[in-house]
């Protein structure tokens, strides 16, 4: 092997020197370093050239040791004596000037009693292995990262992304990385992804905008920034240092790699400009052609959307062949199973009407260029289908048989039916204005005046006029004498405001007047100013007379109910009241416009406003009116009572939507009755005053005769403790059934209450008895009284029965005893006795009197009818009786049995909830 094919050898055409010499020669200083040893490696004296590179130039007054010139790494590789390295090929690393490696490779020989290491510079060997090594691994990471950007999925591809800037980030020790691309609309920059360090600040984020900083960057080589040359950037890096790397592709700088923090010629001194820009465009180039693919594939989509729902589609004729090419959706949607057929195929599917001139459009656009634009129809088999309209554009592109025309079909289906909706709406609605009561009218603006230019044709049958007729002055004098100052204030408002609405009346030819309601809209150019007036006239002269008939009318209504003396509201159904007139705000001490919100139910008891409620349901269209009496409670004043008729407003369901209520005031009536029953209640009282004598004397003679007996036997000493209490107890019980009488003479004279309250009818049988039993016995009447083995409730008043019943009974006893004056045999009796049924109580009080006449008995409950002598009786008991029953909702009837007169009381029964 010659000498240069060593590295020994390339070292020496290197330095330009001969071969070694031999060992017994006197090496000649000239190239390396020779570095004279002594024979324990000590260094003697040093020569060559590389001397002065070195941090140790002259040696010491004694021979120091060769590791005192080396670098601690390289102190191994010199262990022994010069004899032990002879025949080996030493690297060496020697401390340089400024701290600085120098890296030297050599042998060492014997040279007469000393030895002699003779060294040779390799650090530009070992530089370019190194920068060899680094651009293989760089291209590997290059790669790495192209293949990974390249095969991963799309939505991995962020992820992936940040992955790889984390591994360039690691392998050149940079602190913070990013990939700026351009963003959507091209004029500015914008960070796609990043990747910083644990220990690094965040200099950015995903989606950062970054402005067109970067533009005034260099974009075709790195750079590394500074402060004075690149002040704009300063803020983006974190005012520290910064690299960045440009892509470029066939649109020009379309990437950056930015490095923050990154001294890159300190960090990676043995990257060259063309390693950092391939590194970037294996980064850059497959995700641009990654997101330059989905988003030219997301355009498809929203393209093929869109002519899907539009209908529309690309069409495209070629003029050599004569054949068409149309979208894959356009074809779809006009039902072709091929994209491609030929001309007249295509002509085929266009409606006759328009067949031929699309084909001589389409003509003239093969031969003179001419833009080609139609609305046509698809041909259908079905004439009463609606039809499909299309419009159909293109140009020609190309020459000679390269020539062809490329254009759009657009479905113009719902514009063009609509079109031809709105031409029938607008025939019909010129027929409709000629035959209605409607003018339409323009007028134009014209220093300070508007005059007519344009009437509907509905002008003349409606006025008998003409546009000539309806000049400024001439309508003017049409107007009516006492509207035309509203005329002129119609027309500086409609100036001023811009619309108006008036109504005026207005001559016809025929010298009648008609009212006009004209409503008007001015219309201005872009500078504000007025350009012409558009109305409408409506002939409202029934309308208008009909409304004054209904004010009229409403007037007299109003009349009618403000002046009524009855009280009149409405009211919902929860008694919310919604108006009322004034004799009913006068009643109730408001005014009328305080009547609305205020509950009617406020002024009635709790069991009066649900017996009002539970009346006002039973309402309903077949049967929408419902009278009755209600009792309000008003402070400061006495009960008043009112007799009340509703009728129900109800919905097309049949919800019950308001009530309107007549009512009027019944307190007098009311009380008088109620004096009326009090003063019959107490001519039974005085007429029982003989009877009540007797059982409050009766109890007097036995407690008489008890005390005669008892002083009797004191006089005589002859007084037994039993004896006595015995007398005492007869005593006490005559005491107490005298007080009984007393106490219910009291009560049952007493006025009744106002409001009705259930009760058992059985009391006041019990009453009744308790008054009327001990009399009835003394004077010889069997009383026959059932027992009442039932139990039910009825609304009323308990005293009030009894007032009935005392009368039924009292009539009855007066009749017998009178009868027996003419009949000694004759027993009498009076039987009391009750039933019920599901619905209804009733009492019967009957008697063997021999009955009573059938002629009178239709009038035997009128007022003041009586059968009894002049001076006996009032002939009020009955009439009273029968109107108690019937103010409790029952009904009090009369006949004859084969033994006397039989009176039932039947009530209605007080049902449960």
């Amino acid at each position: 092997m010659s000498s240069g094919d060593t590295l020994f050898g390339r070292l020496l055409q290197r330095q330009r020197v001969a071969p070694p010499i031999a060992p017994d020669t006197v090496s000649t200083p000239g190239i390396g370093l020779q570095v004279h040893l002594d024979a324990h490696g000590g260094v003697i004296h040093l020569t060559g050239p590389l001397r002065h590179a070195l941090a140790q130039q002259t040696p010491h007054a004694h021979p120091a040791p060769l590791t005192s010139y080396l670098m601690p790494d390289s102190c191994l590789s010199v262990e022994g004596t010069p004899e032990e390295w002879l025949g080996h090929s030493l690297d060496l690393d020697f401390q340089g000037l400024g701290g600085q490696p120098l890296h030297l490779r050599g042998w060492v020989q014997p040279l007469a009693d000393t030895w002699l290491l003779q060294l040779l510079d390799i650090g530009d060997l070992l530089l370019e292995r190194r920068q060899a090594r680094i651009r293989e691994q760089c291209q590997q990471l290059a790669a790495q990262a192209n293949e990974q950007l390249r095969l991963c999925s799309l939505a991995r591809l962020p992820e992936v992304l940040t992955e790889q800037l984390q591994c360039v980030a690691q392998r050149f020790q940079i602190p913070s990385i990013a990939i700026a691309l351009l963003d959507e609309q091209g004029d500015g920059w914008q960070v796609l992804h990043h990747y910083t360090a644990f220990d690094a600040p965040d200099l950015w984020h995903d989606n950062q905008r970054l402005g067109t900083r970067l533009d005034s960057l260099n974009g075709s080589a790195p750079q590394q920034l500074s402060r004075s040359e690149h002040p704009r950037l300063q803020s983006l890096f974190g005012n520290a240092d910064g690299f960045v790397v440009p892509y470029h592709d066939a649109q020009g700088v379309a990437a950056w790699l930015l490095c923050g923090l990154y001294p890159a010629q300190q960090r990676a001194p043995d990257m060259h400009d063309r390693d950092w820009l391939d590194l970037t465009a294996a980064l850059a180039a497959p995700l641009l052609e990654r997101l330059r693919e989905h988003r030219h594939r997301l355009q498809l989509e929203r393209m093929e959307s869109l002519q899907t729902l539009l209908g529309t589609g690309w069409w495209e004729l070629f003029d050599d062949t004569e054949s068409v090419h149309l979208a894959p959706s356009l074809a779809s949607t006009l039902g072709l199973g091929n994209a491609q057929l030929s001309l007249q195929e295509w002509l085929d599917h266009v409606h006759p009407a328009e067949r031929e001139e699309l084909n001589a459009r389409l003509q003239a656009l093969q031969n003179d260029s001419v833009a080609l634009s139609l609305c046509v129809r698809l041909h259908r088999t079905d004439a009463a289908q609606t039809p499909i309209w299309y419009r159909l554009q293109g140009q020609a592109v190309g020459i000679g048989k390269h020539r062809r025309l490329i254009g759009f079909m657009l479905d113009i289906s719902d514009i063009k039916n609509q079109q031809q909706d709105a031409a029938k709406a607008h025939a019909r609605l010129d027929n409709l204005i000629a035959s209605s009561p409607a003018v339409i009218y323009v007028q134009r603006y014209a220093e300070g005046v508007l005059h007519p230019t344009f009437f509907s044709d509905s002008l003349l049958p409606l006025l008998g006029l003409s546009l000539a007729d309806c000049s400024v002055g001439a309508l003017v004098e049409r107007i009516h004498p006492e509207d035309r100052d509203q005329y002129f204030e119609r027309t500086r408002l409609l100036l001023r405001e811009g619309s108006v609405r008036a109504r005026y009346r207005l001559r016809d030819s025929r010298g009648d007047y008609h009212w006009l309601l004209d409503e008007a809209k001015l219309l201005r150019d872009d500078l504000g100013l007025p350009v012409e007036a558009v109305g409408l006239w409506l002939d409202v002269t029934e309308a208008t007379l009909a409304a004054e008939q209904v004010k009229q009318s409403e007037e007299r209504y109003r009349i009618l109910v403000e002046d009524s003396p009855a009280m009149i509201c409405r009211y919902r159904p929860d008694l919310t009241l919604t108006f009322g007139n004034r004799p009913l705000a006068t009643y109730l001490e408001c005014q009328p416009e305080q009547l609305p919100g205020v509950n009617l139910g406020s002024w009635m008891s709790t069991e009066q406003r649900e017996a009002f409620l539970m009346r006002l349901s039973d309402l309903s269209p077949e049967c929408p009116v419902s009278s009755a009496e209600i009792s309000l409670q008003l402070p400061g004043r006495e009960h008043a009572w009112w007799v009340w008729s509703d009728r129900g407003v109800f919905d097309e369901q049949g919800r019950l939507l308001e009530v309107q209520a007549v009512g009027r005031d019944n307190t007098e009536v009311r009380r008088t009755q109620q004096q009326l029953t009090q003063s019959a209640k107490m001519a039974t009282l005085g007429e029982m005053a003989t009877g009540l004598a007797h059982e409050i004397n009766q109890p007097l003679n036995v407690m008489r005769m008890a005390i005669v007996n008892v002083l009797k036997r004191l006089s005589s000493g002859d007084v037994q403790i039993d004896y006595l209490t015995d007398k005492l107890n007869r005593i006490d019980a005559q005491v107490q059934r005298a007080a009984r009488v007393v106490d219910h003479m009291r009560v049952f004279g007493r006025r009744s209450e106002i409001e009705q309250h259930p009760f058992n009818p059985a009391h006041a049988i019990e009453g009744t008895l308790s008054l009327l039993a001990d009399g009835m016995r003394g004077k010889g009447v069997e009383l026959r009284v059932s027992e009442v083995d039932f139990e039910v409730q009825v609304r009323g008043y308990v005293d009030q029965l009894e007032q009935v019943l005392i009368n039924l009974m009292v009539n009855a006893r007066d009749a017998l005893l009178a009868q027996r004056e003419t009949n000694r045999e004759l027993e009498p009796w009076i039987a009391v006795h009750a039933e019920r049924d599901a619905q209804h109580v009733r009492l019967w009080v009957e008697d063997n009197g021999g009955g009573i006449d059938p002629r009178l008995l239709e009038r035997i409950f009128e007022p003041f009818f009586t059968t009894k002598p002049v001076g006996v009786g009032t002939g009020l008991g009955l009439s009273v009786s029968y109107g108690i029953v019937e103010n409790m909702g029952g009904r009090l009837s009369v006949s004859n049995s084969p033994q006397g007169a039989r009176f039932c009381i039947e009530l209605p029964i007080l049902l449960e909830n």
